[in-house]
């Protein structure tokens, strides 16, 4: 004699946690670096530190790629003596390691043998942002005004313009930057390097 059998109802699955958040362990920034100086992470693992969580990086397609290596050519044309541009590594803030798609550095590359830049360091971050437009606008933006970094640009491929964020709160209980100001196309955006504009770059210039 055969069965019948039927899914069962909703009712009689069990529940499933709505928030998670308080079951999270999150790691320090010592902690993380640990995890990668004993080999625990390494450069295969697309990860970064966000907010104490270990998180996958994004997949990057076409327009991603072009426009941060237009994003490269552009700063690096423009920056003064005594900076430089590094691209898609750490920068170590409070509580978050990310790495954004371009940065403005003080100082020479062999400076930071034996450390991640912080914020003192970086007066500019910058992400590249299609599929990201969100989370750049609100985890990323949120962990930089944390941060103390002083300018964090949105290169917004979605809506072809830039969004420069700057005047950050600092730690506080919702970090955010106070002034925010949007570039379009046929635009230049001021690179401004401790209180002083060294440069302009083109919005053109940085989308595919």
């Amino acid at each position: 004699m055969s069965a019948t059998l039927t899914a069962p109802s909703i009712a009689s699955t069990p529940p499933i946690a709505n928030d998670l958040s308080e079951r999270l362990y999150r790691l320090d920034v010592r902690q993380y670096e640990e995890m990668t100086r004993l080999g625990i992470l390494t450069e295969s693992d697309k990860v970064e530190l966000l907010e104490g969580l270990i998180v996958a990086k994004m997949t990057k397609h076409g327009p991603h790629i072009v426009a941060t290596g237009l994003l490269q050519d552009a700063l690096t044309s423009q920056l003064p003596r005594g900076w430089h541009v590094s691209m898609q590594d750490p920068i170590a803030t409070i509580d978050s390691e990310p790495e954004p798609d371009a940065k403005i550095v003080r100082g020479r590359r062999r400076d930071y043998v034996a450390r991640h830049p912080t914020a003192g360091d970086v007066p500019v971050v910058i992400e590249v942002a299609d599929t990201s437009l969100s989370h750049d606008r609100t985890v990323k933006k949120r962990i930089y005004a944390r941060g103390n970094i002083q300018t964090y640009w949105i290169v917004n491929l979605n809506d072809r313009r830039v969004e420069v964020h700057e005047d950050p709160t600092g730690a506080r209980d919702a970090p955010d930057y106070r002034k925010i100001t949007v570039f379009a196309e046929n635009q230049t955006i001021p690179v401004v390097l401790d209180g002083r504009e060294v440069a302009r770059i083109a919005v053109n210039d940085l989308l595919p």
